[in-house]
């Protein structure tokens, strides 16, 4: 879709030019002491992006910079996109948020739930309620990721071969049935845990479309919107353009991740969680998509009010993570904050410490990556680097100081 740059006069959109440079100033440090190998920033106001800058290198073996058209592993920035394919699927009356998921996933019809025990001999009951869409969508469903190391239930998924990603030899369906196998944490709907239920839900799409997930994405999404960068895999006339993957060390420094040749080869599981590449340039145009209410350039992916229904809080009594969550892995702090269907939504920016709108709607990924949309300001955010775990430096926060103090109108 053309070359990414800045569009407007940053003071045009009520933007203060210095103050945005401090965003600059205040990450280039974060790659001087080498803490992150490089970056890219990127601040919209009413669909004009009035800041776009680069610092570091996409590889620091080779010395290779950060360009604006670097590609990055989004990883749970992928949940947004599979949680919009399925309200898109949602607005064809192909399915209902309160289906049982099991109507899809058979294997999912009889659940039982995690009381008491070791991971090699749980006991278990039968679940009293189904896992339904709209669970898989708030992460209310009782599901898990094996590597936060919290719960019994984690350890049992790690002990089933789910740590970080999933089998090389399993398709999607084949993943899902053996989650399914497994106990729940909690009653379905009875409390927020981060876990696998987008991955589930990226199944569900399949199922519904009759398309492969990467199908759908490409020719409901990505060839739509023109995100001509974003799938499973790249393909080697790109490979050059790949950020490479880094790990914070002991001494805090950026330590690189050996990640193979995993972003060249298609999966055999496509993760609907966590399995996207992308550029900056492509999840612009996303995030665009959601600001203007579910079109971009005429292409309408979603109404507005789909899109303002996903975005509201949808936990139970209007309840923030900090009270329905569990106390697992975060990047940013729960108080003040809700999830909707597919992103989280900042509920009191008093109660969240951090300078942001109430309504704002976000997510982020593994490797330090973030976006987020803010209707009341008409502001998008995104943010992409290449470091693991994504909790190693307050980058989220950080950033949305940075930006808000440079909004001056």
């Amino acid at each position: 879709m053309g070359e990414l740059k800045i569009t407007c006069d940053p003071e045009e959109v009520g933007f203060d030019r210095d103050r945005l440079r401090r965003i600059d100033t205040h990450f280039a440090s974060y790659v001087d002491d080498g803490r992150l190998p490089g970056w890219l920033a990127l601040v919209s106001r009413r669909g004009e992006i009035a800041h776009l800058s680069t610092y570091g290198a996409r590889d620091m073996a080779s010395g290779a910079p950060v360009e604006t058209d670097t590609l990055f592993r989004i990883y749970s920035m992928s949940k947004p996109i599979t949680s919009v394919a399925a309200m898109m699927l949602y607005e064809q009356g192909a399915l209902e948020l309160t289906d049982p998921i099991s109507r899809f996933i058979p294997s999912f019809s009889d659940m039982r739930v995690y009381e008491k025990g070791m991971a090699v001999k749980p006991v278990t009951r039968p679940a009293a309620e189904p896992i339904r869409l709209w669970h898989l969508l708030t992460h209310t469903a009782g599901l898990v990721y094996g590597f936060q190391h919290v719960s019994v239930v984690d350890e049992i998924y790690r002990n089933a071969g789910f740590n970080r990603g999933m089998p090389r030899d399993l398709d999607l369906a084949e993943v899902v049935d053996r989650w399914a196998a497994l106990p729940l944490l909690f009653e379905p709907g009875s409390q927020w845990n981060y876990s696998v239920a987008t991955d589930v839900l990226g199944r569900v799409v399949e199922v519904v479309s009759g398309q492969s997930l990467d199908s759908f994405f490409a020719e409901r999404i990505f060839g739509p919107l023109g995100m001509t960068d974003t799938g499973f895999a790249i393909d080697a006339d790109r490979a050059d353009r790949m950020a490479s993957l880094y790990t914070a060390g002991p001494d805090g420094r950026a330590t690189l991740l050996d990640m193979g040749d995993t972003a060249h080869r298609q999966p055999k599981a496509l993760s609907g969680g966590g399995g996207l590449i992308s550029s900056a340039a492509d999840y612009h145009r996303f995030t665009q998509m959601l600001l203007r209410g579910g079109e971009l350039d005429g292409v309408r992916l979603l109404s507005p009010r789909t899109v303002a229904y996903m975005t509201r809080n949808h936990l139970p009594g209007g309840a923030d993570l900090e009270e329905f969550g569990r106390p697992v892995f975060a990047e940013v702090p729960y108080a003040g904050v809700g999830f909707g269907l597919g992103f989280a939504v900042v509920q009191d920016a008093a109660k969240h410490k951090a300078l942001a709108s109430e309504g704002e709607y976000n997510w982020g990924g593994a490797a330090s990556t973030t976006f987020w949309v803010d209707p009341a300001e008409q502001v998008t955010v995104v943010f992409l680097t290449q470091l693991t775990p994504s909790n190693t430096h307050p980058i989220r926060t950080q950033l949305r100081q940075l930006v808000y103090q440079a909004l001056v109108d």
